[in-house]
C-alpha cells in the first residue's frame, strides 16, 4: 500500500477548540500544551487558534518520528521559525544545507572529549565570577536570578566562543538583548500568519535587540576575521575554514553560527539554573541531601572538574530540572510532505508542535509527573523502568537536532552550582508560585530575587 493511500485511511485529529486552546495558551503556555497532552493521553490533537490549527504531537512514539525516524519529513521551518531566523539566521538552529555545514564545523568543538579540556579553564571561571557574590552579601542585596545566571555563564561561554575576543562588558550586554529578544518573539509566535510588513506588538522590541546583538558580535567577527589566529574557540575555528570549494565564511555566516551557540550553551543553561533555585527553595529535603553531597566532595571549594564524576546527586538533581522545565520546550516542525504519525492524516504544509515540557510530564511514563523527585534519575534506575521510552525524556532534543551543548552543559552546570552551594547559602525572596511565561525558551512568568549568605568561613579563618 503506498505511503499515500495510507495517509488517506488515517482518521482525523481531535480538536482543542479556540475558546478552549486559545485563553489556556496566553495564561500559561507550556502548562496549557501539557494539560492537553494529558487529556488526549499522548494522541495527536489539533489546536484550533484561528487561522493556524497546528497538531500537538507529546507520545514518545510520535516524537521519535518527528526528530528521528521521519526527521527529514518535518523540518525546522515555517511560520514559526522565520520569527526566530531573524535573531539566529542559518547555521544550527535551521535546517537543510546551512544547517549541515555549521554542524560539520562546530560538532568537534562541543565533544565530550573537547570539553574536557577546557574543563580547567571554565572552572576557573565559574570559581572566579561566584566569588564577585561576596558583595551581595555584605550589602545585603537581593538580585535577579536569570540575569545573575546569565552573566556566570556568558563568562564562561565567552571563553569556549570567543576565545576572550570579546570584552566582559560586551558580553553582559548581550544579555538582556537575548531576554529582549525572548519575550518579544511571543506576538509572532501567537500570530504567525500575520505578515511581515505589518508590524504588530514586540516587532520594534525585536529588532532593536537583534541590533544590539548585532552592534556586539559583528565588530568581533571583522576583528576576528582580519587576524585570524590558531585558537581552538569557535570563532577561530570559523575564521579559518575554507570548504570544499575553496570559500571562506562570510562575516553573516560566522555572526549566525556565533549566536546561535551562544543561545544554546549561555542562555538556555542560565534559565535551567533558574528554575533550579525556585525548586530547591520549594523542596528542602532535596536542597539539604544536594548540599550535603557538595559539602562532601567539594567542602570550602573551589570546585574542579575532578569533583563532576563523585556529584552524583547534583546531576541527578540538574536531570530532573531539566525534565519540568526544559528550556527548549517548544519544537515546531514543518510537515514537507503527507505524513501519518500516531494514525493521523497530517498534510503537507501543516505545523507539529513537540514540546519536552508536555512529553515529559505524562503520567503514561512518569509517576507523579508533577514531583520533583531527583531518584528517578538515580544510577540504575532509568534502566530498569520497563515503561521508560527513550523519547520520554528529550531535553535536549533528539535525532540528528540534539543540541550541540549537551557536553557543555553537564560540565558547567554542575560546577556552577557546587561552586555557589561550597560557598553561599541561597534564599529565593520572591513569593510565587512561578508559572512559565511566554518566551523563546522556558522562563518564569515573573521576576526572581535571589538572596545570598556566607556558607562556612572564609579563607582567613573568619566567621561568614
Amino acid at each position: 500500500m503506498s505511503m499515500d493511500v495510507r495517509a488517506r485511511t488515517g482518521r482525523r485529529a481531535r480538536s482543542v477548540p479556540m475558546r478552549r486552546a486559545l485563553p489556556r495558551l496566553l495564561r500559561e503556555p507550556a502548562g496549557a500544551l501539557a494539560e492537553f497532552a494529558r487529556e488526549s493521553q499522548g494522541e495527536v490533537v489539533r489546536l484550533e487558534l484561528g487561522p493556524f490549527r497546528p497538531y500537538l504531537v507529546t507520545h514518545p512514539d510520535h516524537v521519535q518520528k518527528v526528530m528521528r525516524l521521519e526527521w527529514t519529513k518535518h523540518q525546522r521551518m515555517g511560520m514559526f521559525w522565520r520569527p526566530l531566523e531573524r535573531l539566529f539566521g542559518h547555521s544550527v538552529m535551521s535546517d537543510g544545507e546551512h544547517w549541515q555545514s555549521s554542524r560539520k564545523i562546530l560538532q568537534p568543538l562541543f565533544t565530550t572529549r573537547y570539553v574536557a579540556t577546557i574543563a580547567d579553564e571554565v572552572a576557573r571561571r565559574v570559581t572566579g565570577r561566584v566569588e564577585e557574590w561576596d558583595e551581595y552579601v555584605r550589602s545585603g542585596r537581593d538580585f535577579d536570578a536569570a540575569t545573575e545566571m546569565s552573566r556566570i555563564l556568558s563568562y564562561i561561554v565567552n571563553r569556549v566562543l570567543f576565545g576572550d575576543k570579546l570584552s566582559r562588558e560586551d558580553g553582559e550586554r548581550i544579555i538582556p538583548a537575548f531576554e529582549q529578544a525572548s519575550y518579544s518573539l511571543v506576538y509572532r509566535i501567537l500570530m504567525p500568519f500575520m505578515p511581515y510588513f505589518m508590524r504588530i506588538p514586540g516587532d520594534r522590541t525585536f529588532l532593536k535587540a537583534v541590533e544590539s546583538i548585532d552592534d556586539v558580535v559583528f565588530p568581533v567577527v571583522r576583528k576576528a576575521m582580519a587576524n585570524p589566529d590558531d585558537n581552538v574557540d569557535v570563532i577561530s575555528v570559523l575564521c579559518r575554514f575554507v570548504d570544499e570549494n575553496g570559500d571562506r565564511l562570510t562575516e553573516k555566516q560566522i555572526r549566525d553560527a556565533l549566536v546561535s551557540v551562544y543561545a544554546a550553551s549561555s542562555e538556555t543553561t542560565a534559565m535551567i539554573l533558574t528554575w533550579l533555585w525556585l525548586l530547591l527553595e520549594e523542596h528542602p529535603d532535596v536542597a539539604a541531601r544536594l548540599q550535603a553531597e557538595i559539602d562532601e566532595v567539594v567542602g570550602e571549594g573551589p570546585a574542579v572538574p575532578e569533583d563532576i564524576p563523585r556529584l552524583v546527586y547534583t546531576r541527578m538533581v540538574l536531570q530532573e530540572t531539566l525534565r519540568l522545565y526544559p528550556a527548549g520546550w517548544f519544537l515546531p516542525r514543518r510537515v514537507m510532505e503527507d505524513a501519518e504519525i500516531g494514525g493521523v492524516w497530517i498534510k503537507a504544509g501543516s505545523s507539529v508542535l513537540v514540546t519536552p515540557y508536555a512529553t515529559q510530564r505524562l503520567p503514561e511514563f512518569w509517576e507523579r509527573p508533577d514531583s520533583f523527585d531527583p531518584e528517578r534519575f538515580a544510577p540504575g534506575r532509568l534502566e530498569s523502568e520497563e515503561r521508560r521510552h527513550r523519547y520520554s525524556y528529550f531535553p535536549f532534543g533528539g535525532g540528528p537536532h540534539r543540541c550541540l551543548g549537551e557536553p557543555l552543559f553537564y560540565v558547567e552546570a554542575p560546577l556552577v552550582v557546587a561552586s555557589i552551594l561550597s560557598r553561599f547559602r541561597m534564599s529565593v525572596r520572591t513569593p510565587g508560585p512561578f508559572d512559565t511565561g511566554w518566551a523563546a525558551s522556558l522562563r518564569p512568568r515573573q521576576k526572581v530575587a535571589l538572596g545570598v549568605s556566607f556558607n562556612g568561613r572564609d579563607r582567613s579563618g573568619a566567621l561568614r
